[in-house]
Formats: structure tokens, C-alpha cells, sequence
């Protein structure tokens, strides 16, 4: 089992900064890819950016790139959301979630963190 538990959200301006944090714990080997999804209200949840556990590669949805960056602790029991030049649009609860080896979807996930960006 896995546990995830995000940190961080809060109230910004647009053109500001946010860092969220995702504590990762338990059978951390057991999981390949760690991810960042979003839900805005009245929307479907989306992919935000996910990080390998294996090579540190990251991959980003394009709503974001460039403005997102993913990184992690060197024990590996944090991962981080560093969201930048943040717009209105960006606002949305946001999760962490975890990918087993294998699976060919996210099988932990978090509770999720508000993100609220006012313009």
C-alpha cells in the first residue's frame, strides 16, 4: 500500500507562485510514476505532469509547460508541484497520484489541495 497526501494550496494572484508538496508513504518501490491532476469546478479531473520514479523524467500537459516543474527529495518521500506565472484558469483542487509498475492507471491517490487563483 501507498499512501499520498498533498500540502500547499492556498490563495495567490495571478502571475504568482505556489509550491505544492505530495508526502509519498509506504511501498514506495512498488510505484513507477507519480502524477499531478487537477479539477476545476464543473470539470473533469486532467493531467497536470508526472515524474518517473526511475530515471526522475518528468512530462507535462501542455496547459502548463513551461510554467510547472516537477521535482523530488532525494529519499524520495516528497515530490513537489512548483507552479509559476499561475492564471485564473489554474484553479482547481489538485492531487497527487501514484502509478504501480504495471498498471496502466493511477492507483493511490490523495486527498487533493485547493489552488485558488484570483486575477
Amino acid at each position: 500500500q501507498v499512501q499520498l497526501a498533498e500540502s500547499g494550496g492556498g490563495l495567490v494572484q495571478a502571475g504568482g507562485s505556489l509550491r505544492l508538496s505530495c508526502l509519498v508513504a509506504g511501498h514506495i518501490s512498488t510505484i513507477s510514476m507519480l502524477g499531478w491532476f487537477r479539477q476545476a469546478p464543473g470539470k473533469e479531473r486532467e493531467f497536470v505532469g508526472r515524474i518517473s520514479n526511475s530515471d526522475d523524467s518528468t512530462v507535462f500537459d501542455s496547459s502548463v509547460k513551461g510554467r510547472f516543474i516537477i521535482s523530488r527529495d532525494n529519499a524520495k518521500n516528497w515530490i513537489y508541484l512548483q507552479m509559476n506565472s499561475l492564471k485564473p484558469e489554474d484553479t482547481a483542487i489538485y492531487y497527487c497520484a501514484g502509478q504501480m509498475f504495471g498498471s496502466t492507471g493511477h492507483d493511490y491517490w490523495g486527498q487533493g489541495t485547493q489552488v485558488t487563483v484570483s486575477s
